[in-house]
């Protein structure tokens, strides 16, 4: 093998790395956020689970990538580790759609195919369609490497050395080895079981040898998972296990069947002149089966991997409702007090996230990020479950001030909701600033904490407010308010001067005025849940 066939192989794998990374950004950001939208959404139905795992991966053509997001849903809290058996075996399914589609063997389109993605990255200024283009320009540049790969590895055909090595894959052991170190070094088995595809089309390797690097590269891809459950807590760690439990599982089954059974012949003879067809089905034919054998088992993987790695998470507990029970008929007082009390708990939790985003922009620090967003994703939690609690309530009869209550109950929830959204943002400017390298200059800092002290204190008087003191409640609140809205205007005014002077930079003096609005509706929902509650004479108190 010359040198120039040595760069030619080099080029020809990155351009394949470099294609495959387009096309998976490129889907990823074209469907936004909705691909953890529907993780975060999963029902605890093994099908359903199975079905998103493998459609999300067929999408961004990566099952490492959904594995490490459904590593981190089950370290938030957002998923239990029995869904995340099902989403894991559905992406084992989804990955196998990459071998196909090499499998498929259009190198000669593929200058076409890229030509056609640039023009449209280039010409189109709608980010969809630009995300569009990058996933037909990826698809165009992982084919141009493939061609590139198969012609550098032309010249081993003749050598005598790399046949040697090649023909001694045909040990399972040195087979599984070989795929799951390489898997794991490039962290991507679509890669892996591609390059395996160029060699045999290219005549270097056969089924029979192939199929065991074949089998390791399952095993290999799971390091990605591995590497991404560092630092979380034992459900994380125990999703990778899984994830390895699955992989090691299918390939003692396939190693067994392949040792003991015509299998290599059986899945040539339906495509005999395609080597890269008969990799390609066989990785398919492996996730299918194995999925199929352990989908029964799902919760005895789960267990298994609670005895493999024990201990609990006592700082990670489970999103959960602590005081509303089953409904029962004829209890809509019981019902109603205990709804009040998970709204009071979920307007707590709304009063620390907004002081924890106060807290990080005084001190310039992001290390009260990662409780923001779990607080955020368990406000989202609390709103959907006590409005669907809400839903069960209202279908029934009850008198007519129980209705008033209820009506209230859930106006409140959804001004709560917003509430943390709002706090949510101002976090996320502060890391903006902080990872932007900005500052934000003393004076509008000390306007921060003014406007800081005036927003807690009105959380604190709805939180204690007393039915005797109904009317000193909200008239606190319309005053709070209002001077909310009046420092608004002077605070903005201030920054104007500020930036004129030079003494503040326009990419913080934007990322202030953002604050300034989000503080705004703060008070706004605030003043919204004083309201509401002194027309349903209702109390936001724990011990209602």
């Amino acid at each position: 093998m010359k040198i120039t066939d040595f760069m030619l192989l080099l080029g020809g794998l990155g351009l394949f790395l470099y294609g495959m990374k387009m096309m998976s950004e490129g889907l990823e950001t074209a469907a936004g956020n909705k691909l953890k939208g529907i993780l975060e959404k999963l029902t605890s139905n093994r099908f359903l689970g199975v079905f998103v795992g493998m459609v999300i991966t067929a999408l961004i053509q990566s099952s490492s990538a959904t594995t490490v997001m459904v590593v981190g849903f089950v370290n938030s809290g957002l998923m239990t580790l029995n869904q995340a058996v099902w989403v894991i075996m559905g992406a084992n399914i989804g990955t196998t759609i990459t071998g196909q589609l090499i499998a498929l063997d259009i190198g000669a389109l593929a200058p076409l195919i890229a030509f056609i993605g640039v023009m449209i990255i280039l010409f189109f200024k709608s980010k969809r369609t630009r995300c569009i283009g990058e996933i037909i320009a990826g698809l165009g540049i992982l084919f141009i490497g493939m061609d590139f790969m198969g012609n550098a590895m032309v010249p081993l055909r003749d050598s005598t050395f790399f046949i040697k090595m090649m023909t001694s894959f045909s040990n399972p052991l040195f087979g599984i080895a070989a795929g799951a170190l390489f898997t794991a070094l490039i962290q991507s088995s679509s890669a892996s079981i591609g390059i395996l595809q160029t060699l045999a089309s290219s005549g270097l390797i056969g089924l029979n040898s192939s199929i065991y690097i074949l089998f390791g590269q399952n095993i290999g891809t799971c390091i990605t998972a591995i590497i991404a459950s560092i630092g979380t807590n034992h459900n994380a760690k125990r999703t990778t296990i899984i994830h390895l439990l699955f992989n090691i599982i299918g390939t003692l089954l396939f190693v067994t069947i392949a040792l003991t059974l015509p299998f290599t012949d059986w899945v040539a003879h339906f495509t005999p002149n395609s080597p890269a067809a008969q990799i390609a089905n066989v990785h398919t034919l492996f996730n299918i089966t194995t999925t199929l054998l352990l989908l029964p088992f799902g919760n005895l993987l789960a267990a298994i991997a609670r005895k493999l790695l024990p201990g609990e998470d006592l700082s990670e507990p489970e999103m959960q409702l602590e005081f509303v029970k089953p409904y029962q008929i004829g209890s809509t007082a019981i019902a109603l007090s205990q709804l009040c009390k998970e709204v009071h708990r979920m307007f707590k939790l709304a009063t620390q996230n907004v002081t924890l985003a106060f807290d990080a922009v005084a001190k310039n620090s992001i290390d009260e990020l990662n409780l923001v967003y779990k607080n955020e994703h368990y406000l989202d939690y609390l709103n959907m479950e006590i409005i669907r609690y809400i839903s069960k309530i209202s279908a029934t009869d009850m008198p007519l001030a129980d209705a008033k209550m209820l009506n209230a109950l859930f106006k409140i929830t959804g001004d709560i909701e917003r509430i943390g959204d709002h706090a949510l943002n101002i976090a996320q400017y502060e890391e903006r600033i902080h990872n932007e390298n900005l500052t934000l200059s003393e004076p509008t800092l000390k306007e921060l904490q003014q406007m800081r002290l005036l927003i807690l204190d009105t959380f604190h008087q709805i939180a204690s407010n007393h039915p005797t003191h109904r009317v000193e409640t909200l008239d606190y609140v319309l005053y709070s308010e209002e001077t909310i809205d009046k420092m608004n205007q002077s605070f903005r005014q201030n920054q104007i001067e500020r930036l004129h002077l030079s003494s503040c930079s326009p990419e913080a003096c934007v990322l202030y005025s953002e604050m300034l609005i989000d503080i705004e509706r703060i008070s706004d929902h605030l003043l919204n849940i004083a309201q509401t509650c002194y027309q349903a004479e209702l109390y936001l108190t724990d011990t209602l």
